[in-house]
Parts: structure tokens; C-alpha cells; sequence
């Protein structure tokens, strides 16, 4: 899987809040409470996580039909 490292806007460390953050959302907790737990206030960061979407499936799987 493919974490977002960084914020892309402000450049602050996310990788290491994804696993908690996917992980509690998978849950069924809301995705506002669990990014205010793990201290994540900016709007950029919250954006980063919150529209994060596991594409290297999509693309590993693409690639065994060529």
C-alpha cells in the first residue's frame, strides 16, 4: 500500500498516523473524531488523509493483463 508520506500542501509527517487512522475508520469511528485524537488540525493534513484512496491494487492488477 501506498501511504501518503507527507502532507503535499504543508509537509508534515502523516505516515505515521495511517494505520491508527485507517484502522479506527474501518471501525465505523468517525473519521472528524479520530483525526482530532491523533492531534491532526490542519486542513491540509485532514484532506491528505481523509481522501487517501489505495490505488496500487488497482494498478497491480492492471498490470497482470498486459
Amino acid at each position: 500500500m501506498m501511504v501518503p508520506i507527507r502532507c503535499f500542501t504543508c509537509g508534515a509527517p502523516l505516515a505515521d498516523k495511517w494505520e491508527e487512522f485507517k484502522r479506527r475508520v474501518d471501525a465505523g469511528e468517525d473519521p472528524e473524531k479520530v483525526l482530532d485524537d491523533l492531534g491532526v488540525k490542519r486542513y491540509c493534513c485532514r484532506k491528505t488523509l481523509i481522501s487517501h484512496i489505495e490505488l496500487i491494487r488497482e494498478i497491480a492488477r492492471l498490470s497482470r493483463v498486459a
